[in-house]
Formats: C-alpha cells, sequence, structure tokens
C-alpha cells in the first residue's frame, strides 16, 4: 500500500479573475472552486485515481469542511484530531499568471503531533511505500520528517519526502542516519540542498544543459538517496538513480494552472514504481502526470486518461 502525509492540509481555493491581476484595484470572479488541498492529499488522490491502494494520513478536526470535500473525492484517508481549523490557500489565476496566497495552518500542541505520529506509524506496514510532503504545520519541529524516515525505514517501509525550507534543511542535516528512498525536490529546493541557485539550475535546464542537475542530484544520491527526482517547472525533469540519470522535457501542453503539478509528477513515480516500471518508465510517467495537472484548473489531479507518458522523449545525461 502506499500511505501519504500531509502535515499541513488545505483547502486549496481557486479564483479565475475577469483582469489581469492590479494591486490596489478592483477586480471580479469569474469562476471560483475550493478542492482539497495538501501536497500528501494531491499524491494520494493521483495514486487512487490510478486505481492503487493508498491511504492519506492528515489532521483535521470533526466537522471540518476538508472533510466533505476528501469524501466527495473518493479518498480513502484516516484523519486526526485536532482542535485547529485546516487552513485555506488561495490561488488567484488573472492575465495568465498565478498568484498563491497560502496561510500558515494551526497551531498544534506537542499531544495532537504525537497523535498524527502514531496514526501514521501504526497504518504502515513493511514493504508499504510512504510519500511524506509538504510543509509543517506551526507546533512540528523542524527535524520532523528526519524522525520519521528513521522511524519508518526501521519498520521495512519505503519512504520518500518532498518538502523545503527548514524542514528540508533538517532532513539534510540527518541523511547519515535518515536518507529517505526518493526525494523530489524542485530546482529552487535542489539549491538549497546543494548551495546552489536554483534559478540558475532551472534555467540551464531551459537551455539544454543539465550538467549543474546532473552533478547536483549525484551528489545528494552520494550521500545516501537512493532515487531523486527533480522537477524543473517547463523545462522538464531528471532523475537518478543508482541505475542513471535521466532527462525528460515537459509535453507541449496549455498551461492553465500550475498548483499541484509537483504533487501529480509525485504520483505519476510512485505509480510507475507501483507498476514496476523502469527508470525511464517512471520518470516518463511522471513528468506526463505533471503536464497533464497543468492543463487542468486549480488543484485539479489527473485521472489516467489524461496522461499520455512518453518513454521515448526521455535521455540518459
Amino acid at each position: 500500500m502506499i500511505v501519504t502525509l500531509t502535515d499541513n492540509p488545505s483547502l486549496d481555493r481557486a479564483i479565475t479573475l475577469t483582469t489581469e491581476l492590479v494591486p490596489g484595484g478592483v477586480h471580479r470572479i469569474d469562476t471560483d472552486s475550493t478542492q482539497p488541498g495538501g501536497k500528501g492529499i494531491n499524491v494520494a488522490l493521483g495514486v487512487s485515481r490510478a486505481g492503487h491502494e493508498v491511504l492519506a494520513v492528515f489532521p483535521a478536526g470533526a466537522g471540518d469542511p476538508l472533510l466533505a470535500l476528501v469524501d466527495a473525492a473518493a479518498l480513502s484517508y484516516q484523519a486526526c484530531p485536532v482542535a485547529g481549523r485546516v487552513r485555506t490557500n488561495l490561488t488567484v489565476l488573472a492575465g495568465g499568471v498565478t498568484t498563491k496566497i497560502n496561510e500558515p495552518g494551526a497551531f498544534l500542541s506537542p499531544a495532537e503531533v504525537k497523535g498524527i505520529e502514531e496514526v501514521l506509524v501504526s497504518n504502515v506496514h513493511a514493504g508499504d511505500t510512504v510519500m511524506l510532503s509538504g510543509s509543517l504545520a506551526p507546533g512540528f519541529p523542524d527535524d520532523e520528517y528526519a524522525r520519521l524516515v528513521r522511524q519508518l525505514r526501521s519498520a521495512g517501509a519505503w519512504v520518500g519526502v518532498d518538502t523545503s525550507d527548514a524542514p528540508l534543511a533538517a532532513l539534510a542535516e540527518n541523511f547519515a542516519q535518515a536518507a529517505p528512498d526518493f526525494l523530489k525536490p524542485n530546482a529552487e529546493e535542489l539549491g538549497q540542498l546543494t548551495g546552489r541557485d536554483g534559478v540558475a539550475l532551472e534555467a540551464a535546464a531551459g537551455k539544454g544543459d543539465f550538467s549543474a542537475v546532473r552533478e547536483a542530484g549525484l551528489a545528494l544520491h552520494n550521500a545516501g538517496v537512493a532515487e531523486l527526482l527533480v522537477t524543473l517547472g517547463g523545462a522538464g525533469a531528471v532523475l537518478v538513480t543508482t541505475e542513471g540519470a535521466w532527462f525528460s522535457p515537459s509535453q507541449d501542453v496549455p498551461v492553465i494552472s500550475t498548483v499541484g503539478a509537483g504533487d501529480s509528477a509525485t504520483a505519476g513515480y510512485l505509480i510507475g514504481r507501483a507498476r514496476g516500471l523502469s527508470p525511464r518508465e517512471r520518470l516518463a510517467c511522471a513528468v506526463a502526470y505533471g503536464s497533464a495537472a497543468v492543463s487542468l484548473p486549480g488543484t485539479t489531479i489527473p485521472t489516467p486518461e489524461q496522461v499520455h507518458p512518453d518513454p521515448d522523449a526521455v535521455v540518459a545525461i
């Protein structure tokens, strides 16, 4: 089974304006939708829609609006009781530009943090895949993912992480004892991990130069990360594993919303792995899911019918 943890879930509200977004101006809403959000929930939705067994673990109190949205999405989940409400993340789509405004999330007490950890661990068994995704709600220690990686791997699980900033730095500091089996940084996060300029990494990849991304990826692989998927926005993605390193360009699709594209890529990778695909095929699946996601509104996670992997587009680097 695939289990995802979302420590800081959200209600993802997406609005489309009739005009460009102008600071200080008055705007009118054209479309408005709210979907369940949070990186782990997004990943779980993609995996579930592909027909694989998945469980999403996240904090949410009884009666929280997030639960109704997850129920409507027919996603299997285990909600951990907390006192605070789930945050709302606002995405504004205007003039072809996406603007995100995110709440920090309610503060969690030490008892609530412990309860979330216990629910996660109790649902994980040897041989399971676990994906720890997203930011940490206030109240979690920065080294939360590092501690969970150690505990889950000792229980026989295969563990992936997708996070940034302080939790990512704390994980990297503990690679000697807590390197995850899988890591999914974007260019900025890869820069945070390796002391490089993330903007420059993505720009170089956009021009066809993947040497810096490959070098940074190999450095993390040598530090203990078995599989590394680096998403590079419109440039595509790079995969580094024990077998080698590969690049795949993004597919040529109309860009409607980039929200959730990285999570969809993660879902595609986990789906490929669950199907026993080769690294090249897993990368193609990840890129196809990410590309499909950007062509959909809001935080819409694609279904298999909307995804068209192209392994022939993947090249060794």
